[in-house]
């Protein structure tokens, strides 16, 4: 299923633009959109504990890449997530949770496993009993693979500014499900 991709740490600053090429293709980003996300990830890669890892072919090509970093409550995210976290008595997650800031995979890439062995390998290392993350909140094939890993909604119908569609955000117990 793997055939011929390797996923190991990846200096996300290094090869930023190569990852948000990647992101703009799976989430459908414009040049606009890049541009603020390109600030936003070199921003989390200085955050204490960040990492992430790449998924590469071969010959080199990134064809996928996760980031995430231990969740802290002065993030942005937890800021805009708490109320509706807390609206289901879920807001305890946002401590000692290993949060999942991006996941994306080249469409061409995608329904091979490799989403499946970022997110796993990423959190196989995570100090934090538990991880969270947010989806789009319909229902995908990244929803599905985050069930089928564990992952619970703790809130849904979650409205992100300027986001033109609600998220859901997601936890689940470390280590994740294998399936």
């Amino acid at each position: 299923m793997l055939r011929d991709i390797t996923i190991a740490a990846l200096d996300l600053p290094a090869h930023v633009d190569e990852a948000l090429a990647v992101q703009a293709l799976a989430f459908g980003l414009g040049p606009d959109e890049v541009a603020v996300r390109r600030q936003i990830v070199l921003r989390h890669m200085n955050y204490p504990g960040a990492r992430a890892l790449g998924a590469t072919t071969s010959d080199g090509l990134l064809v996928g890449f996760v980031y995430g970093m231990p969740n802290s409550r002065t993030h942005w995210w937890s800021t805009v997530v708490e109320p509706y976290l807390r609206a289901q008595g879920n807001d305890g997650w946002l401590d000692d949770s290993f949060v999942i800031t991006e996941l994306h995979v080249h469409p061409r890439h995608q329904n091979r496993g490799i989403g499946r062995a970022l997110i796993t390998t990423i959190t196989d290392s995570a100090a934090e009993p538990r991880s969270i993350l947010s989806a789009i909140d319909t229902d995908s094939p990244a929803r599905g693979l985050y069930h089928s890993l564990g992952y619970q909604d703790l809130a849904r119908r979650v409205v992100f500014p300027s986001a033109p569609r609600p998220y859901a955000v997601m936890g689940a117990p470390l280590p994740l499900r294998r399936r």
